[in-house]
């Protein structure tokens, strides 16, 4: 078993190590469905962590279908990933039809080179997920993450399981989205995954003493992974021990 933590942050990053994950998918905006983070957060997180660290690739919110210069910007955060030493990196891309982009997607990977690749919920969108599947094994990615094609894995249960059949250990299915201590025992059960992908995430109180009324979205406390949610997981999977919490400056690769 192993769970993967989606960190927006580097504090998150670090709880998920704390708190026992085996993975953490590093990226910002989760309230957008995640996007790439920047230089120096990538290069501190891989200064910090102990644990494998792979990187959403993903240059803004929306549909998976990219423009000529938004690849190249991917093509550009992957050569950074490599350059930091990142164990992998998590990338989508679709055609307007609906299928997986193959000559998009196959440059992506040749800039991975030897980093481990995950395709990310892009393939909920796809129309014909057995195909895409099929694409995402020829193009030579470790996993494709997915809800099942619905709002949460939960719900796609059935659709993740059939995927896990089909696949037959040629790539890892790994359900994610909504995937809480409550019921990630149910989805291990009712799917046969043996890789998770949760956020565990809690809004922090704000510190600002100085309160603007007129503009009160801007003044919430950060979302971030929580440490013991992480831990109450993990301790579901039965994935571990929880890690110590990294000294400063301390780099390591998973």
């Amino acid at each position: 078993m192993m769970l993967e933590i989606a960190a927006n942050s580097i504090a998150s990053a670090l709880a998920a190590q704390e708190g026992g994950a085996g993975r953490v998918e590093l990226c910002t905006a989760l309230e957008l469905g995640g996007l790439t983070p920047s230089h120096a957060q990538v290069a501190l997180a891989r200064d910090r962590l102990r644990i494998p660290l792979y990187v959403l690739i993903r240059p803004r919110a929306g549909d998976f279908l990219y423009s000529e210069l938004e690849c190249e910007t991917m093509l550009r955060d992957i050569e950074t990933c490599v350059a930091l030493g990142c164990d992998g990196v998590v990338l989508g891309v679709l055609d307007a039809e609906g299928d997986v982009d193959m000559p998009r997607c196959r440059a992506l990977m040749a800039a991975a080179g030897r980093l481990g690749v995950t395709f990310h919920r892009a393939f909920d969108l796809s129309r014909d997920p057995m195909r895409a599947l099929e694409d995402i094994v020829e193009l030579g990615c470790e996993r494709v993450l997915t809800s099942g094609a619905q709002t949460s894995a939960i719900e796609g249960a059935a659709l993740i399981r059939d995927l896990v059949t089909q696949a037959n250990g040629r790539l890892t299915v790994m359900p994610g989205a909504g995937v809480t201590v409550q019921n990630i025992a149910a989805l291990a059960a009712a799917t046969g995954a043996h890789e998770f992908h949760a956020s565990a995430k809690r809004q922090l109180p704000s510190g600002m003493q100085h309160r603007q009324a007129l503009l009160p979205e801007m003044q919430g406390g950060e979302l971030s992974s929580d440490v013991d949610q992480v831990r109450a997981l993990a301790t579901v999977l039965g994935t571990g021990s929880a890690h110590p919490p990294a000294k400063q400056g301390e780099a390591g690769r998973g």
